[in-house]
């Protein structure tokens, strides 16, 4: 293969000055690297085998997200988010799903960060999207139910609109005492779950979800009432069948440092077969443990010899491109450092999660450098600093590196937040309409920031994103550059974008919805602690 093509050096005046982009490479950002259906048609496959080796009844649990699965999507270029929910699809009449939801993340109100929502609300959101789709939601499990107060309240709202709801405790025995988890004390303690089909899928909105303690517990009830029923996991990280260090799997250790997940050498199958698989930790840890809770359930010798085993993972024949997915994983290595340094500043996560992701960093050879709308945006503070810009004495600016490879950039003013001001650039930009002309007149603007202030009582005036959005489609009916403007949000989905300080809750919500793959400095925009 060549060398990448490359632009000449190219000069544009954006967001009020002159940006250089010198030899661009936009190769990567154009290529797919993932054939997406290529791999449904082998999952799908590879699924329907398992079904009939056991010829019976399979619990397969789903890892990672049912629905908008953004990371698979970031680092394999091409991956269809929903893709689970296509396989589904296509397996309705035989399939049905069981959502679990671990009730000390309600009572902590954990959130998942793609979304901005609680984990309850991302199953009830889950449920509709379910039946949106056309496929069978059997029941709500609230696992490790220990009568927590939110997952009370959690439950009855489930029951009264309709949802069955099952309430597992933690299981009495677990992890070392068998006899006493595959007895009636132990999984024979929770109430079995009623299901129909061939297929039961088990997911869940995040990791400890209790997925797995579902799948083994039905397993138990159903080998009491004689149906032989069985296992698997559908898994896409890590790829089993790419190297250890490959930067598609090392962008899995960076997304899980929270818990603390290291990709390993799958040893039970390396010795079984020969062959090296990756895995992970947890997995590899869990498995001599869970292939005797399995055989003390069936009464049979392990139909698995490796964790890699119990897994259906197609996602490696699905690439086509490994370069351009190597490149989209080494970019998701330096947005997670950035969203574990945010979470760190904001007391989310601790020191030590930072730190795993630096040295995968470290290990890789990359930085933040090598995210080119980092230096971008902080040029642009620099600059805005130098002129006086900014708000209160701090000029946050952004920076949007647009899908034809162009950067602009974008500051605070005392109108708009750095988030805002790039967004409109941007627009302009793609729209063709003269940096000087306004989206949002002044006297919008003027009208909006006395509302914020002296109707509402707010301590920041500026608009936030998600407010100026709403101010252009309001403008757009009377201003056709506005309207040719709101055309143009379109392009942004995709887009890599930096911010000097962390965004506020509206800038944040703004860009996810947009589709925008923001990262951010760990800074604070100023120094109240409680903003309205």
């Amino acid at each position: 293969m060549g060398a990448p093509a490359r632009t000449p050096c190219a000069r544009f005046i954006v967001a009020g000055r002159v940006l250089t982009v010198r030899n661009l490479d936009t190769s990567m950002a154009t290529r797919i690297g993932f054939d997406n259906e290529r791999y449904l048609e082998q999952q799908s496959a590879a699924i329907l085998e398992r079904v009939k080796g056991f010829d019976s009844k399979l619990y397969l649990e789903f890892g990672g997200k049912l629905l908008f699965d953004y990371h698979a999507s970031r680092v394999l270029p091409g991956f269809n988010p929903n893709v689970k929910m296509q396989l589904l699809q296509k397996l309705r009449d035989q399939a049905e799903v069981v959502i679990c939801i671990h009730a000390g993340d309600i009572e902590k109100k954990k959130m998942r960060a793609d979304f901005g929502i609680t984990y309850d609300t991302d199953t009830l959101k889950t449920i509709d999207d379910l039946r949106e789709w056309n496929v069978l939601v059997r029941a709500v499990v609230i696992t490790r139910f220990d009568g927590q107060p939110s997952a009370v309240a959690f439950k009855n709202r489930l029951e009264r609109r309709g949802v069955k709801v099952y309430t597992h405790h933690a299981t009495r025995g677990y992890p070392a005492d068998v006899d006493t988890i595959v007895s009636e004390a132990g999984y024979g303690a929770n109430p079995m779950i009623e299901t129909e089909r061939p297929i039961v899928v088990v997911t869940g909105p995040g990791p400890g979800s209790g997925k797995l303690a579902t799948c083994l517990s039905q397993l138990y009830h159903e080998h009491k009432r004689g149906v032989k029923a069985y296992y698997a996991k559908f898994e896409t990280f890590p790829i089993w069948n790419l190297p250890l260090k490959h930067e598609v799997n090392v962008a899995y250790e960076a997304a899980t440092a929270e818990m603390k997940d290291v990709n390993l050498i799958d040893h039970f199958h390396l010795e079984a077969y020969g062959q090296q698989a990756v895995n992970y930790n947890r997995d590899l840890e869990a498995f001599p443990l869970l292939r005797r809770i399995i055989e003390r359930i069936t009464g049979e010798s392990s139909f698995y010899k490796s964790p890699t085993d119990m897994g259906v993972n197609r996602a490696g024949f699905g690439i086509v491109d490994d370069a351009a997915c190597r490149e989209a994983s080494r970019q998701e290595i330096i947005r997670r450092y950035y969203s574990y340094a945010c979470e760190y500043a904001m007391g989310l996560v601790d020191k030590a999660t930072v730190e795993r992701v630096e040295l995968l960093l470290n290990a890789h050879g990359l930085s933040t450098k090598d995210r080119k709308v980092v230096a971008e945006a902080h040029e642009a503070a620099r600059l805005g600093r130098a002129a006086g810009k900014g708000r209160d004495g701090i000029c946050c600016a952004a920076a949007i590196e647009l899908n034809d490879g162009r950067i602009v950039t974008g500051k605070n003013s005392p109108h708009m937040h750095a988030a805002a001001s790039v967004v409109l650039n941007a627009v302009k930009l793609l729209a063709d309409i003269p940096d000087n002309l306004h989206l949002l007149p002044p006297i919008v603007t003027t009208s909006l920031t006395h509302f914020k202030k002296d109707v509402l009582k707010g301590k920041v005036m500026s608009l936030d994103l998600e407010e100026t959005l709403i101010a252009l489609s309001i403008s757009a009916t009377m201003n056709p550059a506005a309207a040719m403007a709101i055309e143009q949000l379109k392009e942004l989905n995709g887009c890599d974008l930096h911010i000097t300080h962390i965004p506020s809750l509206g800038d944040s919500d703004g860009l996810r919805k947009l589709g925008v793959q923001a990262t951010s400095d760990p800074e604070f925009a100023g120094k109240l602690l409680y903003m309205v």
